[in-house]
């Protein structure tokens, strides 16, 4: 606008008053809903938001958040947004605040990739969560699971956007309320007014902040008892405790992280003598999203753990306990196809699609100076995934396990567990029957020792159909010829190469890594010299395969007499190849405090963190991180459920 102010052709209107924004967000919006007293001491606090727009009114809270010695441990911000602005939008229409603008610095580092769905971002090391849910506000709100604390109705104005304040949303907004929730908005209308009073809102109009003569307050308080969708899940814990977690690997070290960052006392405990020392232990790994044309279950929830995943390598990274380019990079992964062209979704491609260019911002066509540095043939199917990268998961799950909060056990090998029912604590006992630790919650990380212990234990055996699956990789340090003749990125495809990442045991060398092979149920470590060696000649014919001028360059490698030793270790996965994460009991009150997080299978850098973060979630009643339907498809009851198919089945 001529004054200055910020404007949305699409609706025709400003995004804030002309007087300026922030007074409309403390006054209308923070103080409206009694922030931040309301909040004070709090162990968390959901907001929720409709309208996003500019984010000044979450870039308000949160520097309230910031300011308060009283604040909440962790903060939740939802906000529903059908149309994100770009990041230069964004950018340009930071405030001038000098406290405001680096906060709008650090939204706008994270203000990529958003299409349609759920996206977490992440700020002050895991404490402050914004959660976008991009699409329609009544189909989002409809669809999506969340309690808010306060809600800030905003938008654009009734008269330009009607959806967004019509009776149908506002009864998905009180979906998402409790008893005593507060919401605030600068809209009096008085069909507002009446939508809300009939879904159980007590409504006032109250002094408004110029140039409105008034703004709205209201508290949910029905005649009624509310009822909330059921989820199948335990009640929400009202406060953190003491928790054990068993397994040292990716899953156990996202599992104890993220409960320690909400306040959780967590022990580690692991039968061997270091963390890592299962599949986790693998040199080098990719994280990287999947694609598909029908943008499937898959697709959407491997972004979602790529996002998870550079997040938390990069609050590592800023407290030290992960060093860029040596622990990890993010440089990008050049998928080879081998069989059809790698299709992306239509709509990323498409100039005039609200998918674009987010899509592109995770996955695109790849370049011709990309298949050139690969040394692949300009008409290779082929695709650039931005968001991708190598780690070494060892030091993740150390960097983790080094999270305030959590103390390490090893040496401690579980054989057995049981729950004492009158001090109500999950105990983990030894062979010889040696109790080593108990605690009110216990969470199995094991992989595929998972569905062993709960046999042992008499606890859901039944339901636990987990198939393990040994892996081997070749490994080897660089020499001048090896370096020269690697790309300067990962390679994904069938099998991935890792071209370049420090080696663990002597210092100043680099390493490369290639593979790797799926061998289903079998678990035998180490494996026997033929099985090495058919191993080795698998990788080397996937990298043929993946990179030919590469594999030529190795030939001396490959193909020498005596096969190089492979690293291997075995993994585990579900009948559906997707994570479980959520309580072991057939429902909410069977097998109380007891959870699981398995079967990430070859996606664990990918997954592992996501799952953590899902799962206290669950535990605390936190909006979810992702898309509803997709946690639903990580969650265990899926395994109950085809339990209960099977003899039927069978029968037939």
């Amino acid at each position: 606008m001529p004054d200055g102010t910020p404007y949305n052709p699409r609706f025709g209107d400003r995004y804030h008053s002309e007087l300026g924004g922030l007074d409309q967000a403390r006054k209308v919006f923070l103080g409206g809903c009694g922030l931040p007293a309301a909040w004070a001491d709090a162990a968390q606090w959901r907001i929720l938001e409709t309208g996003f727009g500019l984010g000044l009114n979450f870039l308000v809270t949160w520097a309230a958040w910031k300011a308060d010695p009283r604040r909440p441990r962790l903060l939740h911000f939802v906000s529903v947004e059908a149309h994100p602005v770009s990041r230069e939008d964004l950018l340009r229409s930071l405030p001038r605040d000098e406290t405001l603008r680096p906060l709008g610095e650090q939204l706008a580092a994270q203000w990529w990739g958003l299409l349609p769905g759920v996206h977490r971002l992440s700020f002050d090391d895991g404490r402050l969560l914004l959660t976008l849910y991009i699409g329609d506000a009544k189909t989002m709100l409809r669809k999506q699971q969340m309690t808010a604390d306060s809600v800030y109705l905003d938008g654009f104005s009734p008269r330009l956007n009607p959806e967004m304040w019509d009776e149908d949303t506002m009864k998905n907004i009180a979906r998402h309320c409790r008893r005593g929730t507060q919401l605030a908005s600068w809209c009096v209308a008085g069909h507002v007014r009446q939508a809300l009073k009939a879904q159980g809102f007590e409504v006032k109009k109250c002094a408004g902040v110029p140039p409105k003569r008034h703004n709205l307050h209201a508290a949910y308080n029905p005649t009624w008892e509310p009822r909330h969708r059921s989820d199948g899940l335990p009640p929400p814990v009202s406060r953190a405790g003491s928790c054990l977690v068993l397994g040292a690997g990716l899953a156990g070290a996202a599992a104890a992280a993220s409960l320690a960052r909400r306040g959780w006392d967590v022990t580690v405990l692991d039968a061997a003598s270091e963390p890592a020392a299962g599949a986790s232990g693998l040199p080098a790994g990719l994280f990287c999203p999947h694609i598909s044309p029908d943008d499937s279950v898959l697709s959407r929830l491997s972004r979602s753990g790529v996002r998870t995943t550079l997040q938390n390598l990069q609050q590592l990274s800023e407290t030290n306990r992960l060093r860029p380019g040596l622990d990890w990079a993010q440089g990008g992964v050049l998928e080879h196809d081998l069989n059809e062209p790698s299709h992306l979704p239509k709509p990323w491609l498409q100039p005039e699609s609200d998918s674009h260019p987010w899509g592109l911002h995770w996955s695109a066509p790849v370049q011709p100076a990309q298949l050139a540095a690969a040394h692949l043939p300009e008409d290779s199917h082929a695709v650039w995934h931005e968001q991708a990268g190598w780690v070494r998961p060892a030091q993740l799950v150390r960097a983790l396990l080094q999270s305030p909060g959590i103390r390490w056990q090893g040496h401690a090998p579980a054989a057995r567990l049981s729950r004492d029912p009158v001090r109500r604590l999950w105990q983990v006992q030894d062979a010889p029957g040696q109790t080593l630790a108990e605690a009110p919650m216990l969470v199995l990380a094991l992989g595929p020792d998972t569905q062993p212990l709960l046999q042992a234990s008499g606890l859901a055996a039944g339901a636990w159909e987990l198939q393990a699956i040994r892996g081997q990789v070749s490994v080897a340090e660089h020499d001048a010829g090896t370096r020269a003749a690697m790309p300067p990125f990962p390679v994904n495809g069938n099998g991935n190469l890792v071209p370049d990442f420090p080696s663990a045991s002597e210092a100043g060398a680099h390493q490369w890594v290639m593979g790797s092979t799926f061998e289903r149920d079998v678990t035998e470590l180490p494996p026997t010299a033929a099985d090495q060696r058919a191993a080795h000649a698998s990788n080397g014919e996937k990298l043929a395969a993946l990179l030919p001028r590469c594999r030529q360059a190795l030939h001396a490698f490959f193909e020498a007499s005596q096969t190089p030793d492979t690293w291997a270790r075995v993994r585990c996965a579900a009948y559906d190849r997707l994570p479980l994460t959520g309580p072991a009991g057939q429902v909410a009150d069977e097998l109380p405090g007891l959870w699981v997080l398995t079967g990430l299978g070859s996606r664990g850098l990918t997954l592992s963190l996501l799952c953590g973060e899902l799962l206290a979630a669950h535990l605390h009643g936190e909006p979810l991180p992702l898309d509803a339907r997709l946690a639903q498809a990580l969650g265990t009851r899926r395994l109950w459920s085809r339990a209960l198919q099977q003899p039927r089945q069978s029968a037939r």
